[in-house]
């Protein structure tokens, strides 16, 4: 069972990746070159593809039939975005992502910012194309485009990404962290498996269920993060160990110890599978892959 679910992860990881080849191809010819150069830079570079594979698991347990692929890598475009401009100096200043230099280390600030900026509403070009591509009507290919964007905005990623940087150097309680983290990270990752949903036109509680499977499975994500960042290499994570520290960022392990922060992210996969499962929806592939948060070495 382990080896068949690896099988489609790879396979979705590899068709994803070509989805985003084509989507480089098709939108970055109306880009100024030096930004469609950092945006194919980021892009294309190597990448876990957890978000995109967690939305076409979803969209198979809720009986999706067609090719959801370029909704999953819409999805990919969104975090790629979040990655250049969490690397600025002015946010948490990074000169590692994904094994290589980040991108305004290789084009400069000015071009990665603006190249960020560019990538979200070329995200939501290529999911409106996609959901017209499944089929969907046009109200739930509107949801699918809130959905999306929503994750992106104030209400989850730019507002967590906010709260994370005027915590630097603050004591911040757990409820405080993970209200910084159920925005900053988990926001795109629960918005992920709910758009896998919306694809197969699930109802809302179908959907009430996959969000709170999204949400726990966010939060262990950032725990096992959190965790990583203080035991293992740079050459290991592919990006710059230690920086918590370094950015005097309140973690997990400096608030629970590491066994604690472990601890607290198996139940949350724990949660998140049992959710599921009462909802009559957990697959081997989405059990899978929430234990794959916690478990992952990168």
């Amino acid at each position: 069972m382990a080896e068949s679910a690896d099988a489609t992860f790879a396979a979705d990881r590899a068709a994803v990746q070509a989805s985003l080849a084509r989507f480089c191809d098709r939108y970055l010819t109306e880009v100024p070159a030096a930004a469609a150069a950092a945006m194919r830079y980021s892009l294309l570079g190597e990448g876990k593809r957890l978000r995109a594979i967690l939305l076409l698991a979803a969209y198979r347990a809720c009986g999706g039939h067609g090719d959801a692929t370029d909704l999953a890598a819409a999805v990919e475009v969104v975090h790629a975005y979040s990655l250049i401009h969490d690397d600025l100096p002015c946010m948490d200043d990074d000169d590692m992502r994904r094994g290589r230099p980040t991108v305004h280390r290789v084009y400069g600030v000015s071009v990665a910012a603006a190249a960020g900026l560019a990538m979200v509403p070329l995200a939501a070009r290529c999911a409106a194309g996609a959901g017209r591509g499944l089929g969907l009507p046009q109200d739930a290919c509107g949801a699918i485009l809130r959905e999306l964007m929503r994750a992106a905005g104030a209400e989850g990623m730019i507002g967590g990404q906010l709260l994370d940087l005027a915590g630097e150097g603050l004591a911040l309680s757990l409820d405080q962290l993970e209200r910084i983290h159920r925005a900053k990270t988990g926001a795109l990752l629960t918005a992920s498996v709910r758009l896998g949903g919306r694809a197969a036109a699930a109802g809302d509680d179908v959907l009430e269920a996959l969000g709170r499977y999204g949400a726990a499975v966010g939060l262990a994500f950032q725990i096992a993060d959190d965790v990583l960042d203080v035991t293992s290499t740079t050459d290991e994570l592919g990006k710059t160990a230690g920086r918590d520290l370094a950015l005097q960022k309140s973690t997990y392990p400096a608030l629970l110890g590491v066994d604690g922060a472990l601890t607290r992210a198996r139940a949350l996969v724990a949660d998140a599978c049992g959710t599921l499962e009462q909802a009559g929806l957990l697959t081997p592939a989405l059990e899978r892959l929430a234990r794959y948060t916690v478990s992952r070495r990168n």
